[in-house]
């Protein structure tokens, strides 16, 4: 009996592993997108109320086959959440539904007033040459939209002019439908310091660090692949005064393993600055001018 049982769990095992493993791949005439998720960049330190932070811009690019297509729904405005479907497109120009994408919830903060994806990027700090993370997010979700035009490695069915140019219901907590989404061809990026854009720093000894973006972490969204849903930078972090100085010392581009033995560095110096002060004074004039802008907002630094 225990030796059936025990033939039993592997099979479920399996099945569950394959199962996990196809999750994302297409069916014939499908047109899935590929979320690509950009390298941590434009790095910058900046002490804020008492605490030193870790602001860089994140990014994720579109460049599979189909749009990212996510519609939001509640039933009643009692519900806080709407959940989030992904409606997948058909080379027929038909189209379904894939229930289950995950959530959308309501943000109030300072710099920006709409309806955010849940969970569709993470950011992670850890311990170079250790799997423990030691920082993580804590994001309030995303507003997806066209905001930059993919420039290398444009997809060939990459369209020509942005489609998802709206700002997620901008001062409508009431509403009980969204949409949100990704063109293929298009990114999607958010800013340093922009709320969620940075990470404390202040209980970490100097040492090496690999700073980690993730997309897509639970794969409930259907991808072409799900190889690039993470990169990450190298870091060296070294403490003198109180204050911290920070080094970039590598880059790695679909990869959340910047510490491998492998990986080449190249020093360059992370700099200080006010930015979250900035944010602060004119965060929501900021985040009009810059997170729903489309005119070329995404830069990826040197």
């Amino acid at each position: 009996m225990l030796a059936a049982l025990v033939a039993v769990a592997a099979l479920v095992a399996s099945v569950s592993a394959v199962a996990h493993a196809t999750a994302g791949a297409p069916v014939a005439g499908e047109l899935l997108p590929d979320l690509d998720q950009e390298t941590p960049n434009q790095l910058l330190i900046a002490h804020a109320e008492h605490h030193w932070l870790l602001g860089f811009q994140s990014a994720v690019r579109n460049v599979g086959a189909g749009p990212l297509l996510i519609n939001g729904h509640r039933s009643s405005r009692a519900t806080p959440f709407m959940e989030a479907d992904q409606q997948v497109m058909n080379q027929d120009g038909s189209s379904f539904v894939d229930r289950g994408a995950g959530r959308l919830r309501y943000v109030r903060s300072p710099d920006h007033q709409h309806w955010h994806l849940l969970r569709f990027e993470r950011y992670e700090l850890r311990l170079a040459g250790s799997r423990k993370v030691l920082v993580r997010d804590r994001k309030t979700g995303f507003c997806l939209g066209d905001r930059y035009r993919v420039i290398n490695g444009q997809p060939a069915a990459a369209v020509v002019n942005p489609l998802h140019t709206g700002r997620c219901a901008l001062r409508q907590p009431g509403r009980l439908q969204v949409s949100e989404g990704i063109s293929v061809g298009w990114g999607d990026n958010y800013v340093a310091y922009l709320e969620g854009q940075s990470l404390p720093i202040d209980h970490l000894a100097s040492g090496r660090y690999v700073l980690v973006h993730r997309v897509n972490t639970d794969h409930r969204l259907r991808e072409l692949s799900y190889t690039n849903d993470a990169a990450s930078v190298l870091l060296d972090l070294r403490w003198r005064h109180g204050k911290p100085h920070l080094t970039q010392l590598a880059s790695c581009p679909n990869s959340a393993r910047c510490d491998s033995p492998a990986v080449p560095t190249a020093a360059r110096h992370v700099p200080r600055g006010q930015v979250s002060a900035n944010w602060r004074r004119f965060g929501l004039v900021a985040a009009n001018a810059t997170l729903c802008s489309l005119a070329h907002a995404y830069s990826p630094g040197p």
